[in-house]
């Protein structure tokens, strides 16, 4: 359970590594795994790099944990007082005693609900489930796989830069000096979303679309809707609220649950955008189900382009998690051969694994792919 949190917040960005984790879990151990307070405290000092995390923090526990504010969180200088559960004889469930923070119920039952919420397939929840996941994905965050770029940076190990070794020479009197050293930068990769919003993707559009607004906070990120037309919705979800976002995409976009033309959008969007710069070098991830009412063979031509152009191609497919399933639709089988690393994206913990693909991480081999 707490696991999950800790795989959440490395989704929301937050430096959550596998040493930090070990001392996350050594210290909730130390304390109560069943008080809230404890919890938040015990993650907030030992899951936190540095300062850029905390607001992260603050968001997935709350997403995760629910909106109550653990006693005493915005004291600095002292840890919160102790808060005591006590369930009396004959009372009513989850008629637990208040403390501070009123009715609390254990952090252990709110992280198991929530880690059971991770796996579970967005066609098949309910609204209050919904609305726990809406929380989950607005902390999530989305950054490419880097890149070494042409500019450089100071650093303590690598080349010696001849132009700040010779100012510190002159600055010095030509008194010997420490040579100093740079090395290029790295910076993300672009990032380019393509949301199937057709009417057999309408379980799982409001989950992608908000999963499209948490990665479209980043500042090298695309994001288009595709059904029967391309769509581009970048400027719409720039709103940093998410309902305000899905409100201004929902005017933007003509084409809610119609068909879906993949191979003459796609060429579209080559067209007039990625042959030009936009997928050139890029991460570029469609989220479709693969079914296509057009010619597959377009759109396995246009496939094999986008392909040539971008860095990676990465194919996240809800239908890919449910049993027995195979890519056999046209479309589908049309693209696999071009695409780079095929996942699911039925649940949050798939939307997990798809965030950690973009950032660089090598899934299973795609069965299916030729790569003569």
């Amino acid at each position: 359970m707490l696991l999950g949190f800790a795989r959440t917040l490395r989704a929301a960005d937050v430096d959550a590594s596998a040493e930090r984790v070990h001392a996350f879990l050594g210290a909730v151990d130390e304390l109560r795994p069943g008080m809230r307070a404890d919890v938040y405290w015990a993650g907030r000092l030992t899951l936190c790099g540095g300062r850029d995390d905390l607001e992260r923090y603050e968001r997935v526990f709350a997403a995760y944990f629910g909106e109550r504010a653990p006693a005493g969180r915005r004291a600095t200088a002292a840890p919160p007082p102790r808060l005591r559960l006590v369930v009396r004889e004959g009372s009513a469930p989850g008629t637990a005693a208040r403390g501070e923070e009123g009715q609390v119920p254990p952090a252990a039952a709110l992280a198991s609900a929530s880690e059971v919420l991770r796996h579970r397939d967005v066609a098949d929840l309910d609204p209050v489930e919904r609305a726990q996941l809406r929380r989950l994905l607005a902390a999530f965050a989305l950054r490419g796989e880097v890149r070494r770029s042409a500019r450089r940076r100071p650093a303590r190990r690598g080349e010696v830069d001849p132009h700040r070794t010779v100012r510190e020479l002159l600055r010095r009197g030509g008194e010997p000096a420490r040579l100093r050293r740079h090395r290029r930068a790295e910076r993300p990769r672009r990032i380019v979303l393509l949301v199937d919003i057709s009417g057999s993707m309408a379980p799982y559009a409001d989950a992608l679309l908000r999963f499209a607004h948490a990665a479209a906070r980043g500042s090298r990120t695309e994001v288009f809707t595709i059904g029967t037309r391309l769509t581009r919705v970048t400027r719409e979800l720039s709103h940093r609220d998410p309902d305000l976002a899905m409100t201004a995409l929902a005017e933007a976009v003509p084409d809610w649950r119609g068909g879906t033309r993949l191979g003459e959008l796609l060429r579209e969007f080559l067209d007039r955008w990625g042959q030009r710069g936009m997928a050139r070098g890029a991460v570029v991830v469609l989220l479709s189900d693969g079914w296509e009412r057009g010619d597959p063979e377009l759109l396995g031509a246009q496939m094999r382009r986008l392909r040539r152009l971008a860095h990676r191609v990465i194919w996240a497919n809800p239908r890919k998690a449910r049993p027995g399933y195979a890519p056999l639709a046209a479309g589908m089988a049309a693209a696999l051969p071009s695409v780079d690393a095929f996942v699911e994206g039925h649940s949050l913990a798939a939307l997990e694994r798809l965030a950690a693909v973009v950032r660089g991480a090598r899934p299973a081999p795609v069965e299916g792919a030729d790569r003569a």
